[in-house]
């Protein structure tokens, strides 16, 4: 699945990485993307019993907590605010499926999961994403090919323990590998890694629609009404929760209609607390 071969990655250059890590974070709540595909896949208004019936193990009180914070997000829309109105994607959420088809493309080319719904693939691509910097030493390895530890922490500006804890983390996802066993071997990107161009590309387009458009043929373009996330992970959630829309969703990605019966004991395993922010 790995190779230590090096061509040049430009794409993955020439996003803004903090731009990239805020919108991921808007998504990488645990259950963001399952709960927002099933809304899609419905096609219409759902309540949280309903939506909570199609996640496999997860509470309806949490499901609740999830969409609510969501609708904080602007990602969906209440039909009012009475208790049990049913929730729908906002034309911001929607928008988001060029988003999943991008990290379902990825995953499936790049990442060994076994048979899991289309849901819990993309769960599982953010979770390796979204970590704050993570991107910025991806874009070092892309410009650079095989680079040291020091090097690494230099080009990313960042404090060296903080770079070493983000390389390992990087390793244990499958993005990073080092060139050899001895110690301070270069660290370089897997094929995974190199491979990211299109995600990074996808999650900065649905960000910010207006520095980077989406073609003309895009079906949900006409929707939207955000004109993009502004940097820095404080203002993120306020500033989409004031770009909520009323539109009616359409289809977006969806995961298969019966979900497994249980999330795979490797999602499950990737799924722990993250090694810091």
């Amino acid at each position: 699945m790995s190779t230590l071969v090096q061509p040049a990655t430009s794409q993955i250059g020439s996003v803004d990485a903090q731009r990239v890590e805020d919108a991921l974070s808007l998504i990488a709540p645990k259950w963001t993307n399952w709960s927002a595909q099933t809304l899609a896949q419905q096609g219409g208004p759902m309540r949280v019993r309903d939506v909570a019936a199609r996640l496999p193990f997860v509470s309806e009180q949490f499901v609740g907590k999830r969409l609510a914070q969501m609708h904080a997000d602007g990602l969906v829309t209440r039909a009012g605010d009475r208790h049990g109105a049913p929730y729908q994607l906002s034309g911001f959420g929607n928008s988001l499926s060029s988003v999943h088809r991008a990290l379902s493309d990825w995953s499936q080319a790049h990442l060994s999961l076994g048979k899991v719904a289309g849901a819990e693939r993309v769960e599982d691509a953010v979770r390796r994403l979204h970590l704050r910097h993570s991107t910025a030493v991806i874009q070092v390895l892309a410009a650079g090919g095989p680079a040291r530890f020091v090097h690494i922490a230099e080009q990313a500006g960042l404090e060296s323990s903080f770079t070493r804890q983000r390389l390992i983390r990087l390793q244990l996802d499958g993005l990073v590998t080092r060139t050899g066993p001895r110690h301070g071997a270069p660290y370089v990107l897997t094929d995974a890694g190199r491979a990211l161009g299109p995600v990074y590309a996808a999650v900065e387009r649905w960000s910010n629609p207006v520095a980077s458009p989406r073609p003309a043929a895009a079906p949900v373009a006409a929707t939207r009404t955000h004109t993009g996330i502004p940097l820095g992970s404080d203002g993120i959630r306020t500033a989409a929760a004031l770009r909520r829309s009323t539109a009616a969703p359409s289809s977006l990605f969806s995961h298969a209609p019966q979900p497994q019966p249980r999330v795979p004991a490797a999602v499950t395993a990737r799924s722990a607390p993250s090694l810091g922010r």
